[in-house]
Order: structure tokens, then sequence, then C-alpha cells
């Protein structure tokens, strides 16, 4: 990438809320303010999620480098690091990440982040629960801070055009929420926007958080390309791209809207950047990657030849062919982890934040049926104050939102939903995960699992076959598995 200048003096204005824009380094008072700034950034985020990690598992995990044609190693400043401050991305992000809790980059961090802060286009190929969000944000919140304030990013006023310098596409209208959620924490009192456009949600809202100044947009297709169709937002000035989750944009049918989207942008290479991140490689993500990027590095964290769980999963299934003699395993599954939680040290729910936290995510296939399975948990025996909240489609967004909010403050201690929380929900206190039914495919049964076990963390998925109608699955479940018990377990039932 080129083009970008230095910030200049004074910058973006505003009081200490985190509109003022410094640079990368911060103003005079830097240091001065840390302490203030520690405090409300406790105040707004809570304490660091990322304690507790067992950061020595990643020594662990191998990674593969594919360089593209015509290069023949790595420049020197795209070789992978082992601490953040070797990527020289400036005081505020460093403070940033200090006070999130990320003290060593993840496998998927330390390899593309100083490609990408060289310029490079990168393709990441790694499991979820990775850290790719921070994989990607990190390097062009730096490169937008140290290029200045945008003239275009809104601020313009009702009804102007928006347009935005770096965008993150997400398939889902969780996993957006989630990057941006995640996101505010990296850029937190830098001077950087980031606002979020999905589905579901009124759109007017969404264009006035957007007009008041949208440095970072994370956005899911269908409501970008509205906004773009409605003339409220361009893609003219992009200059950072996102795909994150592309095998699931490709699966979700949102090929026509990307290769839409990308022909309103500027072209990749010297005018705009392309980072993209997915847990599988197949064939359709490969040509994906050809239009989108150019000489783009492809970087693979874990097994090459096949996506599996992470290590850091335990995996247990069992063929059981009773429904109730299912649910009694999921009651005693809750009922453990409920305890085991209370044990050590949490008090019991009471409907306030700081209770038990979720440490349960149960996946059932019909949406119909998700509803009766949280009743059931939500009045075990003995476990008074337990909270037990559904998430599915047919849920109004309001509904769902609620849902989330209780799981992510600790106000529910167990999720019972469809796929669609498969993929974009990063709780970390999430202990274990129960596939009530088998999905259809193993890159679900993957994304399901990954719920736990994330960015080090250990956990444990149990999984429930039915003996005739997932016969086939678990052949395929053994095939991928690095646990080989796993398909013995199942097969034995049927031999």
């Amino acid at each position: 990438m080129s083009g970008f200048g230095v910030a200049p003096s004074g910058g973006r204005m505003g009081g200490r809320g985190g509109s003022q824009w410094f640079g990368v380094d911060g103003g005079a008072d830097f240091e001065a303010n840390l302490g203030a700034d520690e405090q409300a950034y406790r105040r707004e985020f809570g304490e660091p999620a990322s304690s507790g990690i067992d950061f020595g598992k990643y020594a662990d995990i191998p990674v593969e480098v594919e360089l593209p044609q015509g290069m023949a190693a790595l420049p020197d400043a795209a070789r992978p690091c082992k601490e953040f401050p070797e990527l020289q991305c400036g005081r505020l992000l460093l403070r940033n990440l200090r006070m999130a809790g990320f003290t060593v980059p993840t496998p998927v961090q330390g390899n593309s982040v100083p490609m990408a802060l060289t310029g490079l286009d990168v393709i990441s190929v790694a499991q979820t629960g990775s850290g790719k969000t921070l994989a990607f944000m990190l390097p062009i919140m730096f490169k937008l801070l140290e290029a200045g304030p945008g003239g275009g990013g809104g601020g313009g006023g009702r009804n102007s055009v928006v347009a935005i310098r770096a965008l993150a596409m997400a398939p889902t209208r969780e996993l957006a929420i989630q990057i941006m959620d995640e996101t505010k924490k990296f850029s937190f009192r830098t001077g950087l926007r980031i606002c979020v456009a999905y589905g579901g949600a009124p759109f007017g809202d969404q264009m006035r958080e957007m007009e008041r100044g949208c440095d970072i947009l994370v956005a899911t297709p269908g409501r970008l390309d509205d906004m773009i169709g409605r003339g409220r937002v361009t893609l003219r000035e992009i200059r950072f791209l996102v795909l994150d989750e592309a095998d699931r944009m490709l699966d979700m049918g949102f090929e026509p809207q990307l290769r839409e989207l990308s022909e309103m942008m500027p072209e990749a290479g010297e005018r705009r950047q392309t980072l993209m991140f997915s847990a599988t490689w197949p064939k359709e993500v490969r040509e994906l990657a050809n239009e989108f990027q150019d000489n783009a590095v492809r970087i693979h964290v874990g097994s090459s030849d096949k996506l599996v769980a992470a290590q850091s999963i335990t995996q247990h299934v069992n063929v059981v062919d009773d429904p109730r003699s299912k649910m009694r395993l999921v009651e005693g599954l809750v009922r453990d982890m409920e305890l085991k939680a209370r044990d050590l040290g949490a008090e019991p729910a009471t409907g306030r934040r700081g209770g038990v936290p979720c440490h349960t995510v149960i996946f059932v296939n019909r949406k119909r049926e998700v509803d009766d399975v949280a009743r059931q948990l939500s009045r075990i025996d003995g476990l008074g104050g337990l909270r037990v909240v559904a998430l599915h489609g047919d849920m109004t967004q309001q509904r769902r939102d609620v849902s989330l909010d209780m799981v992510k403050s600790g106000r529910a201690q167990v999720l019972v939903a469809t796929d669609v929380a498969a993929r974009g929900l990063d709780v970390t206190t999430v202990n274990q995960v129960i596939n009530y039914d088998m999905p259809m495919n193993i890159e679900d049964y993957i994304h399901r699992i990954g719920r736990t076990g994330r960015a080090g963390r250990s956990g444990d998925a149990h999984t429930f076959l039915d003996a005739v109608e997932d016969e086939g699955i678990a052949a395929k479940l053994e095939q991928r598995s690095e646990e080989r018990r796993v398909g013995k377990e199942c097969r034995s039932r049927w031999s």
C-alpha cells in the first residue's frame, strides 16, 4: 500500500471521550493520562477477557506460509513476530492491547499482522477462535492513524454520502456485531470511529451513526448493498478491505453481491489492500481470493490438509437413540458445569451482571425445538437461579439482541441455539458446547464446537449422534478428527 502520509498536528478534535486524533503515539500528555485512560477503559469494557489464556500452547501450532509467484522470500519487516512491541504500531494501540489483556500474539496474529503492515495482501486460513479480528484490524487501525483523519468518512450531516476508507465484510449480523465490539476495544481513545451495518435493524439509525463519522465499517453484504443502492454510501475511497469467514459468505450465496461491491472499489494492489480470512480453503474460496487480491501471501495456521478442531477442545461423542435419555444426559452436563462454576466462587444468577457467567452453549438443528429444550433446562431441579436463553432465526432482531446481551453480560448461563450462533459468538467463559443434534456437515461441527476452547483456553465438546441418521457423518467425523477414538466410539454401535 502507498499513498498515506503522516497525521497532521491537531487532527480530529473532540473531548476526552475518544474523538480527538493524536496519530499513532498519542499527545504530549499520553503518559500522564495512562491511569485515567485505564480506569475509563475498565468502566466501558470491564476486566480483560483474555486473562487465563495458556499462551504456551501457541508454540505447538504449526504455521505454513505460501508466497506468491515472483516473491522469493518475505521482506524482513514482514517476518513473524513473537511480541506485540516488535510491530512498532505506536503507543496508543499498544496501550489498548495491554488493557484488553493481549500480551502475546496468537499464531495468526504474529504471522499475518507484520505482512499486512508492510502492505501485502494476506490470506489467513485458521480455525475459529484464533484471534482473527485483531489480526486484520490492528494493521488497518495503525495505517489509518498514520494517515490522519479522512475527508469523506461521514461528518457531513443528515443525508450526506458516507465515503469509508476501511471495510470489513462478515456473513452474519452476529459476527458483524462481534467484530465491531472487539474493534472498539482496540480503538479506544484513538479518534477512530467504528460503525456497523446489518439487516434486521433500523436503516436510519445505522446511517445516522455513520453520518457522524465512520473510519471503519463492519457490514454484512446485504445491508451494505442496500446503503449503496440508496446512494448513501460510496466505496470509491476504500483503501482496506477485509473478507472475514469468506467460506461462509460463499455458502450463504453472497458471491454475486461480493463481486458487485468489488467493482465499486479501487482495484486491488496499489490502491486497495485486501485481507481475507477463512476457516476452510476450498476451490471457491481460492477463486475468490484470486479475483479480490493481488499477489497475496497465504498463511495456514494448524493442519494444512484438513479442517480440524482446536487442540484445546476435548471432544466427546455418544450415540443415543432415546430422546429422553439424551435430554437427561444434557441436563446432567449442564448441572455439573453450573455447580462447578458456583464452587469456584461465583454466586447463583440473580438477574444482575456479575453472577455465574455463561458456561454452556447447546446447538439444536430445528428452530422449533430450541425453545422446547431451553424450557426444559430452565426447570432443572435444585438449580434455582439458572437462566437459559434461546437464539434462532425466527426470533425478532430485538429478542436475539436481548439473548446475546444476557449471555455476554453473564446474566444467562446457558444458550440454546441453532447454527445462527455457530459463527460470530465470542464468549470466552464458555467451557462446554453440546451438540444436541449433529449438524449436516463437518464444517458446521467445527464452527459449533469452536465456541469453546477459544484463544488457547481449554474446553469440552459433547456430541450426541443418532445410530441411523448420523452414520454417514460419523465416518466423516472420524476422518477429520485428530482424536481417532471419536470415530471408533461411534462406529462400534454399527458393527
